[in-house]
């Protein structure tokens, strides 16, 4: 159970095996500068060293997810969202308003998105975005041609084209589905094992980095040593038993 933090730009709370990241500072466009980086830092710490916590859910107050950058460059050698991107557990990013900018980036760190049918996407160049990542983050998701679209015109794209690109998984007319999709999709994922989560999102983070041939061994290696684990044993006795598993993340 997370303990109640002091947070300046943003409130984490736990619901279970959910853990809740809410943007609060929607007067402002819930905007990107160092305060919520370090904020960001010191949640995705809590929420790692929970084993409660099954997957997380990033949310944002008011009409806008985020407006982007706001104040100086970040500090040398920084690299924006990294902590979040990092967690074990997966992450939903719900995009309930428009994106801009390191923005964007910040729910591009989360593994998957769902907006409403009204938000837009914009990734601007450097210098209107101080915090500009897209050109890393973006290609990898959605292809070097779509990303170079966005970066080199600038221009918004609408939630049915991200949705169509692969930059968000879903779509909800407006945020109360929004958050009834959120609901549906977390409790799916908070069903399964949370040690089956953590090795699947580790498989996918860093295959991607390796040789197809050598990434399948990775992976291999990670479902030999689920194949050990209690939750393993617990799925194949509640399959047979014809119950749902009740899995203890060991």
């Amino acid at each position: 159970m997370i303990a109640p933090m002091p947070f300046s730009t943003l409130s984490l709370s736990t619901h279970g095996p959910l853990a809740v990241i809410h943007l609060n500072r929607p007067d402002q466009g819930n905007p990107v500068d160092e305060a919520l980086l370090d904020d960001l830092d010191a949640a995705s710490v809590v929420i790692a060293d929970d084993p409660s916590v099954s997957v997380v859910q990033l949310t944002a107050e008011g009409t806008l997810f985020s407006r982007g950058w706001s104040g100086p460059p970040p500090a040398s050698g920084r690299l924006p969202f990294r902590s979040l991107e990092r967690l074990p557990q997966p992450v939903l990013a719900c995009v309930s308003g428009d994106a801009v900018g390191a923005g964007l980036e910040l729910a591009l760190a989360c593994d998957l998105r769902i907006a409403t049918a009204a938000a837009h996407f914009t990734m601007p160049l450097p210098a209107a975005d101080a915090a500009w990542l897209g050109a890393q983050r973006l290609p990898r998701l959605i292809g070097r041609g779509r990303a170079a679209e966005m970066l080199l015109l600038g221009g918004p794209i609408s939630a049915a084209t991200a949705r169509a690109w692969g930059l968000v998984n879903a779509i909800a007319a407006d945020r109360v589905d929004l958050a009834d999709l959120a609901g549906r999709l977390t409790q799916t994922i908070a069903s399964r094992s949370p040690l089956a989560l953590r090795y699947a999102k580790e498989a996918i983070a860093q295959g991607l980095e390796m040789p197809l041939e050598q990434a399948l061994r990775y992976e291999t290696d990670l479902t030999v040593i689920l194949q050990t684990t209690a939750d393993r044993a617990e799925g194949v006795r509640a399959f047979m038993e014809k119950r749902p598993p009740h899995f203890t993340g060991r």
